[in-house]
């Protein structure tokens, strides 16, 4: 079947950094610009989407390896790893897209995969910078300004339309030239 190309930007940092934060404030933005947005979120612990006494959390409970929870507002399908601790793959979890319902995946995490990555460094963390041993990070969102020349686009922290701004421009160089970028980040119905 016929695979499409869906871009993919990541933003990764430190616990604490604020990568949810910024992303609840540049998601409206990018949806104000009539862009789709999907949203992939690594959590580096279990995570259930229903309660103990449910029906559907005493049958997941019970063995079942898969789940679908549906209502007339939305659905959710909770898989079992079938290697279970072990991180999924971010190609896989990309699969899971309903590609042809999106414009843009933003990703949380899988900071240790190869993909397009926005970087959110924060001072006050007293951490190294991540681009300087990720060469997969296009961007950093600080609150400060970076030293030195040698370091990727940096974008304010507090604006979030300029951060779209570069997301929308990164999204007109989609697919990447690099072959195995593409081949890596391909997927759709199929």
């Amino acid at each position: 079947m016929r695979k499409i190309r869906l871009p993919v930007i990541g933003f990764v940092a430190p616990s604490g950094s604020g990568k949810t934060t910024l992303l609840q404030k540049l998601v409206p933005v990018l949806k104000d610009r009539g862009l789709r947005i999907g949203y992939l979120k690594h959590a580096h612990h279990s995570f259930a989407l229903d309660v103990p006494g449910k029906d559907s959390y005493q049958l997941r409970a019970a063995g079942a390896q898969q789940v679908l929870l549906a209502s007339h507002k939305r659905w959710a399908l909770q898989s079992e790893q079938a290697d279970e601790g072990k991180d999924p793959s971010l190609e896989k979890m990309l699969r899971r897209f309903d590609a042809d319902r999106l414009d843009l995946i933003l990703v949380e995490g899988f900071k240790h995969a190869a993909y397009p990555k926005i970087e959110v460094h924060r001072t006050t963390l007293s951490k190294p910078p991540l681009y300087l041993e990720d060469p997969n990070i296009i961007a950093v969102v600080t609150d400060h300004k970076l030293s030195g020349t040698d370091h990727p686009p940096q974008l304010p922290v507090e604006d979030p339309d300029a951060i779209a701004d570069f997301v929308q421009h990164h999204m007109t160089t989609w697919p990447p030239d690099d072959e195995a970028s593409r081949a890596d980040l391909m997927w759709g119905p199929g």
